[in-house]
């Protein structure tokens, strides 16, 4: 029995160690509901690829079955986007599914055409429920059609609230509508200019619209100012005389002054000077890393070894400064001694073109060019993962961590600048006209500034952190030819220069008192400015704005997206600075709900099983001979010489009944 009891145990193991393999390997290919598609070999792609007409799982599965069984015989089954429409609308040239697919396969007429038939050629869209019958049969004004779709271009236009869709889909500005002048290939831009535009969506302003003569114009409300030919904003007084360095109070229609803590006011000249030590400014060359004094009277190689002018990011807590050279290494100096010794953190897939440091959640975040990703790990490289990928080459980014907020900027076709919650969500683009070559970022924490250096407009430039109240600061002067780093701290901007081989500094508020700091570096890149105010410590946003632990906020980087979460109260151990605790969570597999039940209670009935079968079989072997008293019967001891023990061989012979109860 004991053999017996032994062999059940192994099964019971082998059978536990399958089921979870095969649970832990199965959530690793589980899908998200409503997000991906699983195909039948068990991968998962995202549900718009489902039926896009290109093979998208390595079994084909997510082509087949396409038809909506769930559209009627009078619809048009749209074939991306899944949704049915009225077949009347497939090649009237209005992309009505989404997707193209219902007017994808309208070869006759061109993109922005509808048909009027075989023997009455093709129609321009625009001409569509105009109240004038254009096609033969009169199909471009049939009531059912014009009442369900209104006309062209206000119909799935594809072009933003200020922009006009043309004829052939192209977008042009609203204001150069009826202005005299084709601006859309096909002329749509000219035509039925005796409208009033300000019927059409408002003209595309985003208060008041103003029909003219000759097209029409936007206006704004008292307070606020026109952006952009058609967008009102308000007027923020403070940043429109810009003469605070930092806190802006109208007092009585006056403005007056003020510093945050550990910031005191200069009595002269009421700028805002950073208490305690001096602040450092470290930038990386060719010759390793240079220390500079803001004043610029003084300069020394802190780590000659480490050479090449990347991207660095300084931790003020610890005075380390992380800096990427040789393309993909990311290293680490402590910048208090007279030499310091780089220590290599990781190793990035490739190289590395923009670096920043969460001092609040302990990640350091840097921008990959051939990868096209943000990516984001611990800060002593054990652990690293893509953040966010299929970006247009981004050059730079830099981080709030007090607000969850990451910013970045692209450099690729269509340059602009973005941010992103620190949990991948609610992202929104901040920058994306008149910008060609934001290769820096910095952020001036106490106005909520977002500072860029555009290599290809020569100039630097902010917006607020909403993408709004966006000036240009400093423009071309002979020292923004080829510029790489970018720092904002107290009063001034400082950014390097690698024409003139120079490190600069200008009045953050209009490119003023503009100085040269040292003109002998030798290919100066990325700066970084030591002080403690720059990274103070606080009650900070958990991975996105408004979300605010009372304990601690805990990261962890192996989920499917970064997740943060507040922490319980026992898990806080330093409260004491009013900091919160982070604590960083890594698991290999994350499995669903479903599988972690069924594996918990297959492993809880197992261990019962386990249990009893051990209490039995040890009941078995090792308990004394009982004597069978409940049913009168006793066994004598066999006289037979064959029979060694009391038990060894019972048969009727040596079975004898007991009537005496013995």
């Amino acid at each position: 029995m004991g053999h017996l009891g032994g062999l059940f145990i192994l099964i019971s193991f082998i059978t536990l160690h399958h089921y979870l393999s095969g649970a832990a390997g199965h959530s690793l290919l589980a899908c998200r509901e409503h997000l991906q598609f699983r195909c039948k070999d068990g991968s998962c792609v995202l549900r718009q690829k489902l039926c896009d007409g290109h093979s998208d799982c390595e079994d084909g599965s997510d082509e087949q079955h396409c038809g909506q069984p769930w559209c009627k015989k009078d619809e048009f089954s749209c074939r991306g986007s899944r949704r049915c429409i009225p077949s009347r609308w497939a090649c009237n040239g209005v992309d009505d599914c989404g997707d193209g697919s219902d007017e994808g396969s309208c070869p006759s007429c061109p993109a922005g055409f509808i048909s009027c038939g075989r023997a009455d050629g093709c129609l321009r869209a625009s001409a569509l429920c105009d109240g004038r019958v254009d096609c033969k049969d009169g199909r471009d004004e049939r009531r059912e059609l014009c009442v369900s779709t209104p006309p062209h271009p206000q119909s799935a236009s594809s072009c933003p609230e200020s922009e006009f869709e043309c004829g052939d889909g192209h977008c042009v500005l609203h204001s150069w509508r009826c202005d005299n002048k084709a601006d859309c290939a096909d002329g749509s831009d000219e035509d039925d200019c005796e409208q009033n535009e300000c019927l059409v969506n408002n003209g595309g302003c985003s208060h008041r619209c103003v029909d003219t003569r000759m097209g029409f114009h936007c206006e704004c409300p008292d307070h606020t100012r026109l952006v952009g030919n058609n967008h009102c904003e308000e007027v923020d007084t403070c940043l429109e005389k810009d003469v605070c360095d930092q806190l802006c109070v109208h007092t009585n229609g006056s403005l007056a002054c003020e510093c945050l803590d550990g910031y005191q006011m200069t009595p002269m000249s009421r700028v805002c000077k950073a208490k305690g030590v001096e602040a450092q400014l470290l930038v990386s060359t060719h010759e390793g890393l240079v220390q500079i004094g803001l004043g610029g009277v003084a300069h020394r190689t802190v780590a000659a070894h480490v050479a090449g002018p990347g991207p660095v990011a300084a931790l003020a807590s610890n005075n380390t400064l992380y800096l990427a050279c040789q393309g993909t290494s990311i290293y680490r100096v402590n910048v208090n001694g007279e030499t310091s010794e780089a220590e290599l953190v990781l190793d990035a897939p490739s190289p590395v073109s923009g670096l920043t440091v969460d001092w609040i959640h302990q990640l350091l975040f840097w921008t990959s060019l051939k990868s096209d990703s943000i990516n984001v790990g611990l800060l002593d490289g054990s652990t690293q993962r893509s953040l966010i990928t299929g970006l247009d080459t981004p050059c730079a980014l830099t981080v709030d961590p007090l607000h969850g907020l990451l910013f970045w900027a692209e450099c690729g076709s269509s340059p602009r600048i973005e941010r992103v919650s620190l949990d991948v969500e609610h992202r929104l683009t901040l920058v994306n006209s008149l910008i060609r070559q934001p290769v820096a970022l910095s952020l001036d924490t106490p106005r909520q500034l977002l500072y860029w250096l555009d290599q290809g407009m020569r100039s630097i430039s902010r917006v607020n952190l909403d993408g709004r109240h966006r000036k240009t600061v400093v423009e071309s002067n002979g020292y923004l030819d080829r510029p790489f780093g970018l720092a904002v701290f107290e009063g001034f901007l400082y950014w390097s220069d690698q024409d003139t081989h120079s490190i600069c500094r200008a009045s953050k508020h209009n490119g003023n008192d503009f100085q040269i700091l040292p003109t002998n570096v030798t290919s100066p890149g990325g700066v970084a400015i030591f002080h403690p105010v720059l990274q103070p410590n606080g009650k900070a946003a958990c991975g996105r704005p408004g979300l605010v632990c009372k304990h601690g906020c805990a990261v962890d980087l192996i989920s499917q997206t970064p997740n943060f979460r507040c922490t319980p109260h026992d898990m806080t151990d330093n409260r004491l600075q009013n900091i919160p605790a982070v604590s960083h969570t890594f698991s290999a597999t994350r499995l669903s709900d479903p599988a972690y039940a069924g594996i918990l209670a297959l492993i809880v009935f197992l261990c019962v099983l386990l249990v009893g079968m051990v209490l039995w079989w040890w009941r078995e072997e090792f308990q004394p001979t009982r004597n069978m008293t409940t049913q009168s019967l006793s066994l004598k001891e066999s006289r037979d010489p064959l029979i060694k023990g009391p038990y060894a061989c019972l048969n009727k012979e040596t079975l004898k009944l007991d009537l005496d109860g013995e």
